[in-house]
Parts: C-alpha cells; structure tokens; sequence
C-alpha cells in the first residue's frame, strides 16, 4: 500500500489516514495521485474502503479547500474528526477537546462517590489515579500544552 506514495500514510487497525499539503497545485495533485494509488492498490487486492467513512479535514485558516475523490466518488468535507479519542478541527482549537475530556473525568467521579462509600484518602487516590487521570491525561501533549518542552514537541 505504501509504494510510491508521495504524502504521509499512515495505518493503525483497520483506518488509513492519508496527510498532505494541499495549499499548492503541486500539494493537491500530490495528494489526489495517492489516493488513486491507494485505490488501485485496494482493488488489485480485492479490498473496498468505506468511501462513506472517508472524510477529508482542511486544515487552517486559508485553506483553498480542494475537493479529493477515491475511485470515482467524491470524498465529503468535514469541519471535524475524532481521531484516536482526539477531536480535532480545522482551525487547531482544542477547546472542546478539553471540554470532553473534563466531562468524562467527571462522569467517572459521579460513578466513584455514587458507588464506593469510603472517602479516606487511601481508598480514594488510588481510585482517581486510575480512573479519572487517565482521561484528563490523554494525549495532553497535544490537545493542551502546558510546559515549554511539550510546546517545542509540536513544532
């Protein structure tokens, strides 16, 4: 699937991602070559992707905003995708991402002081660190950087 792909691919599971620069007449065609690719390459194989489930996500302000096909279908635009838990959307603000991840975190903490009748510290920590932290700590690095070195990662 890989060969002769021009943009970044990548594969987890069973979704396909297919990232690219698409503000120049070079970066469009780039990225509508790899998507003929990748459909030749399915149907030499005897695969189908779900065209209905491709999206593509324009990112940044400025965007032009071109339209992509797979095969002979038109792929739809989406101001939005969740992508490994991660909401992101095409002006990179994470607001609301912070805003879900807080409310699962407090939906786990209704579940703890509805269900466990101790509020001893000993009891309690171990809970939260387990099963509330998790949820706010999730790819933080990216969705709400905090320290210098987190902020230098994403450059």
């Amino acid at each position: 699937m890989d060969s002769g792909i021009e943009c970044t691919l990548s594969k987890f599971s069973h979704n396909t991602k297919l990232c690219g620069v698409g503000h120049t007449l070079e970066g469009r065609d780039a990225i509508q070559r790899d998507l003929d690719r990748i459909e030749r390459w399915a149907h030499a194989n005897l695969m189908k992707f779900n065209k209905a489930k491709c999206k593509v996500l324009h990112v940044r302000q400025g965007n032009p905003k071109h339209n992509y096909r797979l095969g002979r279908q038109w792929i739809e635009s989406s101001p939005e995708e969740k992508d490994l838990g991660v909401l992101g959307e095409e002006m990179l603000n994470m607001s609301w991402q912070c805003v879900l991840a807080a409310q699962k975190a407090n939906h786990v903490l209704g579940c703890i002081k509805n269900s466990v009748t101790s509020r001893s510290r000993e009891v309690i920590l171990p809970l939260y660190s387990a099963l509330v932290r998790p949820h706010l700590e999730y790819c933080v690095r990216l969705w709400g950087p905090q320290y210098k070195k987190d902020i230098e990662l994403l450059k």
